[in-house]
């Protein structure tokens, strides 16, 4: 009898540890959730019972071929004490790097740890290095917003997408394109091209 309850005892010391480490390794971040592999694999498969936050992804929506573009997941709302995310990228599309606090695991990126809100909302700042060739491609971000009881209970989960177009004369990823005049750029011309027309108009009095 004693054998048995012994046995009884490891098992739910086991069970528990299991159930705990699953929480915990969550918590130092996690890939396949971002929605790329179907909408089913979120955060949202695990984290239930809270208020569901926005998640957005902010960042260029152009890009030239094997430009670095700067992007950011933001969770706003739910429980909203802390915060973790996945991004992935199409299968198309680039190279995905991590920003501070997050980290790359198998081609995603990726939080570390628990990121707690501030004015609202919980950033997470990522790369995108384009394709070397044209095309569109998509980013796939889930954000979690957690109460940090301790649990996967009382939290939410929200998924996003970005299309970026890949095109030659695209955003070189820092909001400034590099490329074409700037409005006040060409009050100089336009000034010099007058006083040429002025000049040649004098000439044939």
């Amino acid at each position: 009898m004693r054998s048995y309850l012994a046995s009884l005892g490891v098992a739910g010391v086991v069970s528990a540890c299991l159930v705990s480490g699953s929480a915990f390794a969550n918590s130092m971040g996690i890939s396949g959730r971002s929605g790329k592999q179907g909408s089913s694999l979120t955060c949202a498969e695990c984290h239930t019972g809270g208020s569901a936050p926005t998640v957005t992804i902010e960042g260029p929506t152009t890009l030239a071929p094997g430009a670095t573009g700067n992007y950011t997941l933001v969770v706003r709302g739910g429980p909203a004490v802390g915060a973790g995310y996945n991004v992935a990228v199409s299968d198309n599309g680039g190279t995905l790097n991590p920003g501070t606090g997050s980290y790359k695991l198998s081609g995603e990126v990726t939080h570390k740890n628990i990121q707690a809100f501030s004015g609202g909302a919980a950033r997470f700042d990522f790369t995108l290095v384009a394709p070397s060739t044209p095309g569109t491609v998509t980013l796939y971000g889930a954000g979690n917003s957690v109460n940090e009881n301790g649990t996967d209970q009382g939290d939410a989960s929200a998924a996003t997408t970005l299309n970026v177009t890949v095109a030659t004369g695209g955003g070189s990823g820092d909001g400034d394109d590099g490329g074409g005049c700037a409005a006040a750029g060409g009050i100089p011309l336009l000034g010099a091209a007058l006083v040429l027309l002025g000049t040649r108009l004098h000439r044939r009095r």
